[in-house]
């Protein structure tokens, strides 16, 4: 990796050396190798540390680096290609065959405000929460709470497992049961929460990719997903049918 002359570039420094870095990384370093450290790297190009920062934030965030824990900065992998088409998502971990959604738990607990509201029920009103996991190519890429409001599922039994996959798994059947009339769907930038986090191999803070899907039945709402991707392995793309899918390979990236 060599040294470049930043000071007589017109746009931002970091800009700049996210270029430089990128075309480094692709001529000099390998998937998986851990890249120098912090210090090394900001006497190497002359930059302040807090510049150099920034180039690699960018870059973890268009999916070339990954800060793992424990280990530091490496250079990722290509992304996974994954479907998030409304056939493909579903209300898939219910038993119906697919298991790129693994359900992990379910509990009882009162939604969020804004979750409330796009469900329509009152504030503090129980509902089911399902948590579950997006698995591609052994990796897990998308993490996600389920809210679901018990009219949605009315045959569930109380006599059922109460928590876990089990659990998990009767509320996904349930829904499975339902005729929907449509869905919403918003993309957002946020941070990593601890718990999403841990699950997703990242550390806290990291950027994610949040997408919020309201699920309409006959009688209103009958689900809200808030799942939380990985911003380092998926690439979201909307295609002319309006189903979001989740599309990667090398030459996607190196063509961007």
């Amino acid at each position: 990796m060599g040294t470049t002359q930043l000071e007589s570039v017109q746009e931002p420094k970091y800009w700049h050396l996210k270029t430089v870095l990128s075309e480094a990384l692709d001529s000099d370093f390998a998937v998986g190798e851990v890249l120098p450290n912090e210090r090394d790297l900001a006497a190497r190009f002359g930059v302040a540390r807090a510049t150099l920062r920034q180039a690699l934030e960018q870059l973890e965030l268009e999916g070339r680096l990954q800060r793992r824990r424990g280990v530091g900065t490496t250079v990722a992998p290509p992304r996974v290609g994954v479907a998030v088409a409304t056939a493909q998502h579903g209300w898939a971990g219910g038993d119906t065959g697919d298991e790129a959604w693994q359900p992990i738990e379910c509990a009882t607990d009162t939604a969020p405000a804004v979750v409330a509201a796009l469900l329509g029920t009152d504030a503090g009103e129980p509902v089911h929460v399902v948590r579950r996991i997006r698995v591609a190519q052994g990796q897990a890429v998308a993490a996600e709470l389920l809210y679901v409001p018990t009219s949605s599922v009315p045959a569930l039994s109380a006599i059922e497992a109460s928590s876990g996959p089990v659990r998990a798994r009767t509320v996904l059947r349930e829904l499975h049961r339902l005729d929907l009339d449509g869905q919403d769907r918003s993309v957002e930038l946020g941070s990593a929460r601890a718990d999403d986090a841990k699950e997703l191999d990242r550390l806290p803070g990291a950027p994610v990719l949040v997408v919020t899907t309201r699920h309409f039945a006959a009688a209103g709402t009958a689900a809200v997903s808030v799942a939380t991707y990985r911003a380092d392995t998926c690439r979201l793309t909307f295609g002319d049918s309006g189903a979001l899918e989740i599309s990667h390979d090398e030459q996607e990236r190196k063509a961007s």
